[in-house]
């Protein structure tokens, strides 16, 4: 019977957790929040869902390797960083778009910087604990 009920909330709890971190990715460079918080709350909603179905679901569900996240992270992370030197400014300085998006708001480089920890956070933290699932 707890299983059926871990398995139940589970299923529930993934694409709310998910959507919440993608929340906490958003508001991130408004207030407090951002890539690594919203990485480490995403993260802790596939580890409950491979605590419910198997650590094999859970990969299936992602379809990738969390380790190929790293890479595509620092990538954007990166860019979003040089993306300044190409309009004169130094390295890392926060390039603001002229129109909000209705529902985000002002978008910057400063938000592609935060997804790119995002991606680092989430396959960091998946690939240690799947790693660590697989060898014992």
């Amino acid at each position: 019977m707890k299983i059926i009920l871990l398995k139940t909330a589970a299923n529930y709890l993934l694409p709310l957790l998910l959507l919440f971190s993608v929340f906490i990715l958003l508001r991130g460079h408004y207030e407090p929040g951002g890539g690594f918080v919203g990485g480490l709350i995403a993260s802790i909603a596939f580890i409950l869902h491979s605590l419910a179905n198997g650590l094999d679901s859970t990969k299936a569900l992602l379809k990738y390797s969390p380790f190929y996240f790293i890479p595509f992270g620092l990538s954007i992370a990166i860019l979003s960083g040089l993306a300044p030197l190409f309009v004169g400014e130094p390295f890392m300085t926060v390039l603001w778009f002229e129109n909000p998006l209705p529902v985000i708001g002002l978008i910057g480089s400063a938000l592609f910087f935060d997804i790119g920890v995002y991606l680092v956070v989430i396959g960091v933290t998946l690939t240690i604990l799947f790693t660590i699932s697989e060898s014992v």
